[in-house]
């Protein structure tokens, strides 16, 4: 009853401002737009508009940078069924069956089951959040030092050992990532490190510089190089956009079971929305049985209404450890992180204390977010349409400059754009030989926050490093660690043992 009762007193007060409603308009309208461009992502749009947030106050920046994130996964949906090619990660299951029902003239439909599942999704996941991030703030704050260090172990093993193919590569990308958050002033001795004699380097890399070089100057590189010649052909959106009475039977379960799948993949490392997406069509796929079962494959509608809710009822859990714990559990979070540090607010077990208006005002426009998208999605899907028609060198051009643009805007620093180009160039040759992005950019954000947490449990402990293993909750959270490192490629080795 707290949390409700903080909901409507400060949140939706909040929330409710005319500036806030306008900065949540502006980031759910970007957000869609993002989500439909093919190759631009939610990290690449927050990461661009974090130079812009400095002149905003933060609870307005925050939900402008939410708006953009959930934003995207509305529109994603929309290029993955009417051209086949996702506009992010967590859209790509929706293209299997989206746009064979776009090429049989059921473009309207899959759109229609894909924007109000989302709605659906997200109005559950954020009563979730609502209910659970209070909870999970107060069993935080139990946690020590000791305890606190393990858990950010547990996420940087995560996301190392579980996204890409090669848990090598991870590790080689989070230790990269690490390196990096060493650079500048050690606040415990006052000595600068790692900075090669390079002034601007005394105050570390700037995250900002980093993640757009890593998403904006990177990706687009990627993208135009790799992904730039594929043909596509544009579906039409033939006939109504409603949905039949059919329509919502097969598609209500599918909402449901979708929502319960995705928002737990999203409260853990590493969880991100492919993983669950996949899993919600798995799931559909085994449950439909008979003319159903057959249609999965040539359009069927369960096959987007499931992946679509996990979709962002996983992006709407991701809130639930940022917020209350620090931890970002996906690239986009990540960034999101950097933000709020940009106005030195930490997020953690605290924030609900020391900014309650912010993170309530945050939560509740989550609610008048997913009701604002459902409006943009539906009734505006002709002009998202448009929207694929941009060239697409004129689109990554855009980008670029928007991104130079923003990082020398920070510091107007020649320095910063030199490092923007030479991270956007790692960042190339990241995706080029599949190094995975996200364990460098939590392992640069997080790692700082790790090593703080470290010292504090090491000066406690008369640096007694025993410790992590005697304390009950940190040997659990450090066997699962383990578990997460070990397991995978012993399955792989006894699957290779079995097969010859």
């Amino acid at each position: 009853m707290e949390s409700l009762h903080a909901l409507f007193s400060l949140g939706f007060a909040t929330a409710l401002t005319p500036s806030n409603l306008m900065w949540a308009l502006v980031g759910c309208t970007l957000g869609t737009a993002i989500g439909v461009l093919p190759g631009v992502g939610p990290a690449v749009t927050v990461a661009l508009l974090l130079p812009v947030t400095h002149s905003i106050e933060p609870t307005g920046a925050l939900i402008m940078l939410a708006g953009v994130y959930y934003g995207a996964m509305f529109g994603g949906s929309t290029t993955s069924i009417l051209l086949n090619t996702p506009g992010e990660a967590g859209s790509i299951v929706s293209a299997l069956e989206g746009n064979k029902m776009a090429r049989r003239g059921r473009a309207g439909p899959a759109l229609s089951t894909a924007a109000i599942g989302s709605f659906i999704a997200g109005s559950i996941a954020t009563v979730l959040l609502t209910l659970l991030a209070p909870l999970a703030a107060s069993m935080a704050l139990k946690l020590g030092p000791v305890e606190n260090f393990s858990l950010m172990v547990l996420t940087f093993a995560a996301v190392s050992a579980v996204l890409g193919n090669s848990p090598s590569k991870g590790m080689t990308a989070l230790f990269f990532g690490l390196a990096l958050g060493l650079i500048g002033i050690e606040e415990q001795s006052g000595q600068a490190r790692f900075t090669f004699g390079q002034l601007p380097l005394i105050d570390g890399i700037d995250i900002v510089v980093v993640a757009m070089g890593l998403f904006a100057i990177g990706e687009t590189l990627y993208t135009a190089t790799y992904e730039n010649n594929s043909q596509t052909r544009l579906e039409t959106v033939k006939g109504s956009v409603w949905m039949s009475k059919s329509d919502w039977q097969r598609s209500w379960k599918p909402w449901l079971r979708g929502t319960a799948i995705g928002f737990p993949f999203g409260t853990i490392p590493a969880g991100g929305t492919e993983m669950p997406t996949f899993l919600s069509y798995s799931v559909e796929k085994k449950l439909a049985k008979g003319q159903r079962g057959q249609e999965f494959g040539h359009g069927a509608i369960e096959g987007v209404a499931g992946p679509e809710a996990a979709n962002n009822a996983a992006v709407t859990g991701t809130l639930v450890p940022l917020l209350t714990l620090g931890i970002p559990t996906s690239a986009t979070a990540a960034i999101m992180l950097s933000a709020f540090q940009q106005y030195n607010i930490v997020p953690g077990p605290l924030l609900f204390d020391s900014y309650p208006e912010l993170v309530w005002g945050l939560i509740a426009s989550l609610y008048i977010g997913n009701v604002m998208l459902l409006v943009l999605n539906l009734p505006l899907v002709g002009l998202w349409v448009q929207l694929l028609k941009i060239p697409r060198p004129l689109l990554y051009g855009g980008i670029v400059v928007l991104a130079t643009m923003g990082a020398y805007a920070l510091r107007q620093s020649w320095f910063d754009l030199l490092l923007l180009y030479l991270i956007g160039l790692v960042g190339f040759a990241m995706r080029r030989f599949d190094f995975p992005v996200v364990p460098l950019i939590v392992g640069l954000i997080v790692g700082p926050m790790a090593e703080k947490q470290f010292r504090r449990a090491m000066a406690i402990n008369e640096g007694d490093a025993s410790v992590f293993f005697t304390q009950p909750v940190s040997l659990a959270i450090l066997c699962v660690t383990a578990a997460i490192i070990l397991i995978p490629p012993l399955l792989r080795r006894r699957q290779a043992l079995l097969a010859n």
